[in-house]
């Protein structure tokens, strides 16, 4: 299995990386194993065996009192830092709530937003239908999130950095709210829907990390290596990997498939929390500014 990191370094063309990606070599460094230091032990709620929910509902958007968030807690205080979590397309389900619980486990305040007033898609017509009814509104979806990292901002317990993270529709709403919502420090992307114009990508203004699946097809492995020459034109500090033989939401899902799935699953939970002690620490420096 190889796994492919993208970060803006220099590394020489390796003959086992992924076909597409040789002509990302410039930038790219290649792992014949994902058994590196990067990899650590996988919450619960990703193999499906999490324990009781330990947060609870927040009504943070005023303009929606409809959308009813989830909030977990650590027990440190000041926590590592906050994460607005941005669901799949099938709205603000359990294991989102669950994933929120992990998060504050590991010392996070996390945020799940919902972005579907409430509503949870039971079946593809109805994830649909939820998904075309809030992007015709993508101001509100903005707003939504404005909300929300005010709302954790605001909170004594949050030393002030705050990162998104989406999932597959929340991917790309992740990607979206770095463009255009209020100043934040961190965007994470599990395969969601991306850009590569840098004339747009310049407007980010943060690291951005990134996991998708060799086997997907929405976004391909031709679109992610598009989405990384995009972030690398437009100056963008990045940590992007293309985990060979996995599918579409192998990381949020690992139970789907968990001799498949937990070993690359566990390599990109150990890079997300690297990524999130750089991007979340009080002395950071900008990534433009690096």
């Amino acid at each position: 299995m190889i796994s492919t990191q993208c970060h803006n370094t220099q590394a020489a063309p390796s003959k086992s990386m992924h076909p597409v990606l040789k002509g990302l070599a410039a930038m790219c460094i290649t792992y014949l194993s994902i058994a590196t230091a990067f990899a650590e032990p996988l919450p619960l709620a990703l193999l499906g065996k999490a324990p009781a929910l330990q947060g609870q509902a927040l009504h943070y958007f005023a303009d929606n009192p409809a959308a009813t968030g989830y909030l977990a807690t650590p027990t440190e205080v000041p926590s590592k830092g906050a994460v607005i979590l941005i669901h799949e397309w099938n709205g603000l389900t359990r294991r989102i709530k669950e994933t929120a619980d992990a998060f504050a486990a590991v010392g996070y305040v996390a945020l799940a937003a919902d972005l579907y007033s409430g509503r949870i898609g039971l079946n593809r017509d109805e994830n649909m239908a939820l998904v075309q009814e809030t992007m015709q509104a993508p101001d509100q979806i903005i707003r939504n999130l404005n909300a929300a990292l005010a709302t954790l901002k605001a909170r004594p317990d949050v030393p002030g950095q705050v990162a998104t993270i989406g999932w597959c529709y929340g991917g790309g709403i992740a990607l979206s709210f770095a463009l255009g919502g209020d100043n934040h420090d961190g965007t994470a992307i599990f395969y969601g829907r991306l850009l590569n114009d840098p004339e747009v990508l310049k407007q980010v203004q943060h690291e951005v990390y990134g996991t998708f699946a060799g086997l997907d097809r929405g976004p391909s492995v031709e679109q992610v290596s598009a989405f990384v020459t995009g972030l690398r034109t437009a100056g963008i500090d990045n940590d992007i990997h293309i985990y060979d033989d996995v599918q579409h939401g192998f990381w949020l899902h690992v139970d789907r498939d968990r001799d498949r799935n937990q070993a690359p699953a566990e390599h990109a939970w150990g890079r997300l929390l690297n990524y999130l002690d750089r991007v979340l620490s009080p002395l950071k420096t900008d990534s433009k500014e690096a």
